[in-house]
């Protein structure tokens, strides 16, 4: 095939329907334009309330020793590991500190007046500009040789469903607040148009079984061997989520406390669907920057799977003498670093579809939270662990930093893409350019 040929017309001439094109796009024999050069992907994933910082944080900066108890799931991806102390969110203004915290997390720039009353004097609306994931994939959508199907995916699991500046990190301007998918079969449905209900979810290969077969005729081996794994890997999800459905059908709905979803205890199964799902996606090459938020700013799981009973956010608030709730943030903390470890795990065992290594080999993973500490609403220290090759960071550290402006890490990873801003967010805070030592 010739490398000028586009997609449209590859797809024209074999006479496929549309709903075969998320099997087709990302074959690496086709040479469609964005298969030219090395994919660099990132994910951003975000939990609330704070951390246990002498359960989280090493000891002393320089080469990772032993991990913490909270970041003891991480130990095997250690080598690729970043943790980045002492970056601190220092964009102050309306809102409360959680309000603060999710708004300007990926902002890096201050909240507008507005009507929603937090835990302050001082109400707040939604934040006044872009954040960095939106950033990077505008960045990536301009380019030929970057772009692809969506861009972006906003994922998030028990994400509460009204819309406040609580719950929403992801923002495509100012004013502009995006919500996250939380529902593995809207996200589903989003990757491969199947608009079907969960009572009639049917299968997306049933239809398009023949076109697959016409597609595999005519590439390469290795090709098809990929798109077989593709269709393999959406009919085991398709059971997944029949069987999820069949396992909760005929439960009564609980009373639950305000800001606690139904779905609070299936919280372990949407991660691993939702978490499978962008792992795909980057296969696919749907997309190449995706986020996963866990809950929201002051949230309220209650993580009974691992034998905590409180909500996660009264928890946060008790005081360091509360030996019993340290024992439980640092079990909830673990949980979400064993998450980041399912994630890394699956990026690494996925091998780069047409290049060399595994997506985590061209994967940076992100993850933060809006507190660095629950009882004292500090931002500063905000936790921020970094997992994987993607931007060609150095890992296998612990780095240490002076109360330096977040801002300044957003533009490093903007700047990791070749995105060269000059200041990103407030720009009062990023005079001195983005972050140093991560390379």
């Amino acid at each position: 095939m010739a490398l000028s040929r586009n997609r449209r017309e590859f797809v024209r001439d074999l006479g496929i329907s549309a709903a075969a094109i998320p099997f087709v796009l990302n074959l690496p024999g086709l040479g469609f334009a964005n298969q030219a050069k090395r994919k660099q992907r990132i994910v951003f994933m975000f939990s609330p309330n704070g951390v246990v910082p002498k359960a989280f944080w090493p000891d002393a900066e320089g080469p990772l020793g032993t991990l913490k108890e909270s970041l003891s799931p991480l130990e095997p991806f250690k080598k690729q590991m970043l943790t980045l102390h002492g970056v601190s969110d220092r964009i102050r203004g309306d809102g409360d500190g959680h309000m603060r915290g999710i708004g300007c997390l990926l902002t890096g720039i201050e909240l507008f007046p507005g009507n929603i009353q937090g835990g302050s004097d001082t109400p707040a609306g939604w934040a006044k500009g872009i954040s960095i994931d939106q950033e990077i994939k505008n960045f990536l959508q301009k380019d030929a040789s970057t772009r692809t199907r969506f861009g972006s995916l906003e994922t998030g699991v028990m994400v509460p469903e009204r819309a406040d500046t609580w719950t929403r990190w992801n923002y495509a301007g100012a004013n502009k607040p995006i919500a996250p998918i939380d529902d593995p079969y809207q996200l589903f449905n989003k990757l491969y148009g199947r608009a079907k209900d969960q009572e009639a979810l049917a299968s997306v290969l049933d239809d398009i079984k023949d076109d697959l077969k016409k597609v595999g005729g005519t590439v390469s081996a290795a090709d098809k061997k990929l798109l077989d794994e593709h269709a393999a890997f959406v009919r085991e999800m398709e059971k997944e989520l029949k069987e999820q459905k069949a396992a909760t059908a005929g439960h009564a709905v609980p009373k639950l406390d305000p800001g606690v979803r139904r779905d609070n205890d299936n919280m372990p199964k949407i991660s691993k669907l939702q978490i499978d799902l962008i792992v795909n996606s980057f296969a696919a090459d749907f997309n190449r920057v995706a986020s996963i938020q866990y809950t929201n700013s002051v949230g309220m799981a209650r993580m009974k799977w691992i034998g905590v009973e409180e909500g996660h956010h009264t928890l946060s608030h008790e005081p360091d003498s509360n030996e019993k709730a340290q024992e439980h943030l640092t079990k909830i903390n673990k949980w979400f670093a064993e998450q980041l470890a399912y994630l890394a795990k699956r990026l690494a065992e996925t091998p780069e579809p047409g290049g060399s290594g595994s997506l985590l080999d061209n994967t940076l993973i992100v993850w933060t939270n809006e507190l660095g500490k629950g009882n004292s609403h500090t931002m500063d220290n905000i936790p921020f662990v970094l997992v994987g090759g993607g931007l060609g960071f150095k890992g296998g550290r612990a780095l240490k930093y002076n109360r330096v402006a977040h801002n300044r890490l957003l533009m490093a990873l903007a700047h990791g893409f070749g995105h060269h801003v000059k200041t990103f967010g407030n720009p009062g805070f990023c005079a001195d350019g983005p972050l140093t030592g991560l390379v």
